[in-house]
């Protein structure tokens, strides 16, 4: 392991490399950018259990690891190893194999008119005016020291646009996919998605491992809603718990735009998830919807700020977690309801179960408001399962890791009910029928009480 000081100095070597031979260099606005994304990374470091926003989460297990970036010349995996990562019914997927395009492994054949989808750095080279009004106008690089990284390392990620009044009818996928290095490897993924004025789609982005390396993926998610736009964003997280993961979704609300985030988490040794949308159109809606399922030692902190800065405005969050042997889960809610949103209605709810002893659960739901015409609730609960309904369900002659296995998937079922149906929602419920059976089991929860 690397002290915080010697991590710094790597990605300092790193950065000055990535400058000179990285694409875009001849733009001056996309070199500013990325610049002003690593002198604010530089500035801050990275942040501490000190740091209000990682008071449950230490990070010294990705600050002090000297994590190199995979570069060209590594070999791309075959379609047949990636075939059990496919979702049916999508559009499309595009795949990323350590943070950069493969064309040969993506699929684009389904695109409904007015629909663009590709990757982030053909865009920026083939329409680099169109992309600049976007790129970076969102994030917050005073608050996020991981969106400041991500921002320097700016290169390739997913592009989605859909035109005014397009209605993508099926979800659009994209893959990202982490392969074994020799090295603790490192990616930067950067993706934009823009929805038009009443537009409609479904982005989809699952992140998942081949092999057993240690690697960091960081990745940074711009998501602009345009008036009366309804646009939904699944993040799934499934990968090997050598992982570690670092994602930010921003999303930017216009008038009456209705938004739903649906975050599944199943996987990795420490990841972090950051939602940060803001409500700047009146009359928008965003629900805010996840799911995180924690065994053996994983770490899944999920830290959600949600802005109302205009009035009229609706927000939901709802967060479940289920927690096994000396799994620790971290739900960090915040609204902030600025002086100008009179009539906001939010609602925030942290469900949690713990089923060993050694199973934690940090949970801090929290209000901030500064307008006096406001509805807001928050709350939060952790408990075990009902030792009743497990002895009913025995008393019916099912077993015990069945019965368990059904309270679990009732119990997320919650979060899976406020999924719209299709593919996206269908390929959720696979996965946590999977780990349900995994955490269900004494073999993959030794540490039950």
């Amino acid at each position: 392991m690397a002290t915080a000081t010697q991590a710094l100095q790597n990605y300092e070597q790193t950065f000055s490399q990535f400058e000179k031979s990285t694409a875009g260099r001849e733009l001056a606005w996309l070199q500013n950018l990325r610049r002003g994304g690593f002198e604010r990374f530089a500035a801050t470091g990275f942040p501490t259990m000190r740091d209000e926003d990682w008071r449950f989460t230490n990070p010294n297990a990705i600050s002090q690891t000297a994590f190199r970036l995979v570069r060209n010349g590594h070999s791309l995996p075959s379609r047949d190893r990636l075939a059990p990562f496919q979702i049916e019914g999508v559009s499309c997927q595009l795949v990323f194999v350590d943070g950069r395009f493969a064309p040969g492994l993506s699929s684009t054949e389904k695109l409904a008119r007015g629909v663009s989808v590709g990757n982030l750095a053909s865009e920026i080279a083939k329409n680099p005016g169109a992309i600049e009004k976007h790129l970076g106008r969102y994030l917050n690089l005073e608050r996020d020291a991981f969106g400041a990284l991500n921002t320097a390392f700016i290169e390739d990620g997913g592009y989605i646009h859909v035109a005014k009044g397009v209605i993508a009818e099926e979800p659009i996928s994209l893959l990202y996919v982490a392969t074994s290095q020799d090295f603790p490897a490192v990616s930067h993924p950067r993706n934009l998605v823009i929805a038009e004025e009443n537009s409609q789609v479904t982005v989809i982005e699952d992140y998942v491992s081949l092999g057993g390396g240690q690697a960091l993926c960081n990745t940074v998610t711009e998501l602009v809603a345009g008036d009366h736009s309804v646009v939904s964003h699944y993040m799934i997280e499934r990968e090997h718990t050598k992982s570690f993961n670092v994602s930010t979704l921003r999303i930017q609300q216009g008038r009456a735009a209705d938004v739903a985030s649906h975050s599944v988490l199943v996987g990795g040794a420490l990841v972090r998830n950051n939602v940060h949308p803001v409500l700047a159109g009146e009359g928008g809606e965003c629900l805010i919807n996840g799911l995180f399922i924690g065994n053996n030692r994983q770490h899944l902190d999920n830290y959600m700020l949600v802005e109302h800065t205009s009035p009229h405005c609706g927000s939901r969050q709802f967060y479940n977690g289920i927690l096994a042997g000396h799994a620790h889960g971290v739900f960090h809610g915040r609204i902030v309801v600025h002086k100008d949103a009179q009539k906001t209605d939010a609602k925030q709810t942290n469900r949690n179960l713990l089923l060993s002893d050694t199973a934690q659960i940090d949970t801090k739901p929290q209000l901030e408001i500064y307008a006096d015409d406001v509805k807001c609730t928050h709350g939060a609960t952790i408990g075990q399962i009902e030792e009743s309904a497990l002895f009913y369900l025995r008393s019916r002659g099912i077993d015990e890791v069945s019965a368990r296995r059904l309270l679990l998937v009732a119990f997320a079922s919650e979060c899976l009910d406020r999924m719209k149906p299709g593919p996206a929602r269908t390929h959720v419920e696979k996965l946590v029928q999977e780990h349900a059976l995994v955490i269900a089991s004494p073999a993959g929860n030794g540490d039950r009480s």
